[in-house]
């Protein structure tokens, strides 16, 4: 009998999903098949397989931007002795090694290591440690799921990494058990995340119909080697389309946006933070997937369709997050607002599909992803202490005085909110200029003005909470109110989340030079 071929594995590059799959199966046999960890251990392994990965990501990312030295290289025995570097391909083409895929991995492992050690504190006083084991595998499979999806070089490849991510987070909406509003959460993203995965899969399947094949870099040579005149258009335009709504709903982008403030509202805090992060990088890594990388043959096509979900997010994030009076559904609408940013980026992007400079937009919206994902988990972890036992107070009304009893939080929250806001010498200032100048260099101008204009906007809701931590009176009642707690492991959050953004609104040039070397 021959020997079923399997292909080869450059495991080392790998390294980053394995250690994450690790610590997912540790947290899954080991928690189910003994007592109850010590306090703190669960979220130790997951915050350690993360830290371990994102670590692992760094000298993979000196890897992949570093080019092999052919120095005195005269024979093809001293060739292949040389130690591989660059990017190429891996497991028969199905993932592609790259600068972009390691971005969107590291990025994808500081979203999860920040939101464990909030979750571990949550969990904590919402007594639910016995579902620890659980969830923080499920952040750890989300992970390796988002993680696919920015390295897929193949459309069934990117699928799965899909639904690895969506499955791992309609459960995590739905995990605390006591809340209806989680369970309601849950069921509404489960049953609308499942059309738009069909969405997806249809059209990946109209794309193999149109293509003979779903590998992106075959795609491409695919449309390349075919005249114009024999190509199924039809076809392939209707998989487009397809594809692009199935993505716009992992991006709660407009109008495709409705789940978005309802599960961001019913779900544990912690989870909406991971919702917000890690789902976005990964939906938007994989839009620039398929757009930029696979279907550079329509872009002409596609162009003014996310032109106009990006202006339609923009506004309508923008515009209803101000009438909101619960801050997580404010924070909502607000999360709508930034992904009509970084859609900006996407179309920005796309005018330069498929060339050798692919300009400013496949790397400001990757530095925007990595900005907001820490903006957003540091935020929400002030309105997760601020939510109190029960996690419902998180109205305006929850926020009322909270200078006078924790100066230091409120203060947190407000250089966070700040950054969301796009104010000067904060990292969001850094991202919204990023994107907003990409729009300018491709002539974009009037979605260039809509952003800056929905940045006006916004700043209106920030300013309504800060008027309710910083202004507003207390009234009758409020000192009878469950007193706002930050535990260490969440303060350590909220303190990398303050120093990132300060950090990067100063000295931004490092992160910006490491972005721009994406598309080199």
């Amino acid at each position: 009998m021959e020997r079923l071929p399997t292909p080869a594995i450059d495991w080392f590059t790998l390294t980053p999903i394995l250690i994450l799959l690790g610590g997912a199966l540790l947290l899954l046999v080991a928690g189910s098949l003994t007592p109850r960890w010590p306090r703190g251990l669960y979220a130790l392994v997951a915050a350690s397989s993360a830290g371990a990965a994102g670590v692992m990501g760094l000298f993979l990312w000196h890897n992949v931007t570093t080019p092999m030295d052919l120095t005195g290289v005269t024979t093809q025995e001293q060739f292949d002795a040389l130690p591989v570097t660059g990017p190429r391909l891996l497991v028969s083409g199905a993932i592609r090694f790259d600068a972009f895929a390691v971005w969107v991995g590291i990025a994808i492992c500081v979203a999860i290591l920040l939101t464990v050690l909030v979750t571990d504190d949550y969990l904590q006083r919402e007594d639910m440690v016995d579902t620890s084991p659980e969830i923080f595998s499920l952040y750890l499979m989300a992970g390796i799921g988002g993680i696919v999806m920015g390295s897929a070089n193949d459309l069934v490849v990117l699928f799965l990494g899909l639904e690895v991510l969506s499955i791992a987070m309609y459960v995590l909406a739905a995990s605390h058990r006591r809340r209806i509003q989680s369970q309601e959460s849950g069921l509404k993203y489960f049953v609308l995340g499942g059309f738009s995965s069909a969405f997806f899969l249809y059209g990946v399947a109209l794309i193999y119909g149109a293509s003979g094949t779903t590998n992106i870099s075959q795609i491409v040579e695919s449309f390349n080697g075919s005249v114009a005149a024999n190509r199924n258009d039809a076809l392939a335009l209707a998989g487009v389309a397809l594809l692009l709504v199935g993505l716009a709903f992992k991006a709660a982008a407009v109008p495709f946006h409705f789940w978005a403030p309802d599960v961001y509202q019913g779900a544990p805090t912690p989870v909406t933070a991971f919702l917000a992060s890690v789902g976005k990088i990964a939906a938007f890594a994989a839009m620039l997937r398929v757009l930029i990388y696979a279907l550079p043959h329509w872009r002409n096509d596609y162009q003014p369709v996310v032109w106009v979900i990006a202006a339609v997010t923009l506004i309508v994030g923008s515009v209803m997050a101000v009438v909101q009076t619960n801050v997580k559904r404010m924070l909502a609408f607000s999360s709508i607002s930034h992904a009509g940013f970084l859609l900006v980026g996407v179309e920005a992007a796309s005018h330069k599909a498929g060339e050798t400079d692919l300009g400013l937009g496949v790397s400001s919206t990757l530095l925007y992803l990595m900005i907001y994902s820490v903006l957003v988990i540091g935020t929400f972890s002030i309105v997760t202490v601020v939510g109190r036992t029960g996690d419902n107070d998180t109205d305006l009304a929850g926020f009322r005085g909270l200078s006078q009893s924790k100066p230091v939080l409120a203060f947190a929250m407000t250089v966070l909110l700040l950054a969301q806001a796009g104010m000067p010498l904060t990292s969001g200032f850094i991202a919204k200029v990023g994107v907003i100048r990409a729009a300018v260099d491709e002539q974009s101008w009037v979605l260039a003005v809509l952003a800056m204009l929905s940045a006006v906007i916004a700043a209106f809701l920030y300013l309504r909470i800060m008027i309710s931590m910083w202004i507003a009176e207390p009234v009758a009642g409020d000192q009878d109110r469950e007193a706002v707690r930050v535990p260490l492991a969440t303060a350590v959050t909220i303190a990398i989340s303050v120093a990132f953004t300060l950090f990067i609104g100063f000295l931004p040039g490092w992160l910006i030079d490491a972005a721009a070397s994406i598309t080199r």
